[in-house]
């Protein structure tokens, strides 16, 4: 292995670790009744917006034009506002391992709305995948298991972050030639500056109701590891990562996040594994696999599963 093949494994590893530990660290935060997730999207949008602002002076300046900010504007809505506030909403009220497991669907959806929006042909492996996923996600969503543990209204929470997998979904599929146009460093700062102009006046009640006095140690850590770890270096590393690596390599890495999200969750005794749950990761994994050795012409974006999830994405 060389040492630019080296570097981005490094990178993709700790970046999806990243990611899997944001959904135990998230729920660690929620588990006092303090801080709602409001106040934690206010904080990863806003903090992550700063952080590429102030790396942006370090980097090589590329003009965007006006008409192309306001494209950057409506990207961040989908890829950055609805992607991680729908995540972050989601993850509060399921539990750590199934908000991961749901991210992986990522590149199902963006096959999905290839062949809706862009009329990308889908092959009968793609086909499968898709049922195969959804089938999956579906019995997450829907299955028994004790809510306590798992979170407080579960099945809701899965969706919400089924959609946050769809939000960014659908920016990759809208935006999938224009984001090719300028560097992660300039999309990011001007994505995540739309994201936090829009949710933070949204979010004024939350922020003059939270008795940010009552607010502990661990759980302000917890927030600056959202944003400064599971937000600005995770998608740093997914820069390195997608520049050394061929994008199938990029894409497998995405199963580390419900490994680690759910090795976390039940240790802390935030999440369980049942057999129900056996069953949709083992979909859901076949599913995911079945796309992504399934060649085409949009092949290179459904495997930016960066995400979301977010890609997110990701949450």
């Amino acid at each position: 292995m060389d040492k630019n093949n080296a570097k981005g494994h490094l990178a993709m590893l700790g970046a999806n670790i990243m990611w899997g530990l944001m959904s135990p660290v998230a729920k660690m935060v929620f588990a006092a009744g303090v801080v709602c997730p409001a106040i934690v999207i206010d904080f990863r949008v806003a903090g992550a917006a700063l952080l590429f602002w102030i790396t942006s002076l370090f980097t090589r300046e590329e003009h965007v034009p006006l008409p192309d900010i306001l494209r950057l504007l409506g990207a961040g809505m989908l890829g950055v506002l609805l992607n991680q506030g729908c995540f972050i909403v989601g993850v509060s009220l399921t539990s750590p391992g199934e908000a991961s497991l749901v991210t992986t669907t990522m590149p199902m959806w963006v096959m999905l709305l290839a062949w809706l929006i862009l009329r990308e042909p889908i092959t009968l492996k793609k086909a499968g995948g898709i049922l195969l996923g959804a089938t999956g996600a579906i019995i997450l969503i829907i299955g028994g298991g004790s809510i306590a543990a798992r979170g407080a209204n579960p099945a809701l929470g899965d969706f919400i972050v089924l959609c946050a997998q769809l939000s960014y979904a659908l920016y990759l599929t809208l935006y999938r030639n224009f984001i090719k146009k300028y560097s992660l460093v300039t999309l990011m700062k001007w994505m995540f500056l739309a994201a936090a102009a829009v949710a933070l006046p949204g979010s004024l009640p939350w922020l003059r109701t939270t008795a940010w006095t009552a607010i502990s140690v661990p759980e302000w850590l917890g927030i600056a590891y959202i944003v400064i770890c599971a937000t600005y270096l995770a998608y740093i590393g997914i820069m390195i990562g997608q520049k050394n690596l061929r994008p199938t390599l990029v894409g497998m890495y995405n199963y580390v996040q419900p490994i680690v999200a759910t090795i976390v969750g039940i240790t802390l005794g935030l999440d369980t594994f049942t057999p129900l749950k056996a069953l949709a990761v083992v979909l859901i994994f076949s599913g995911v696999w079945l796309v992504t050795i399934s060649r085409s012409r949009s092949q290179e974006l459904t495997e930016q599963t960066q995400p979301n999830h977010q890609n997110e994405k990701h949450s």
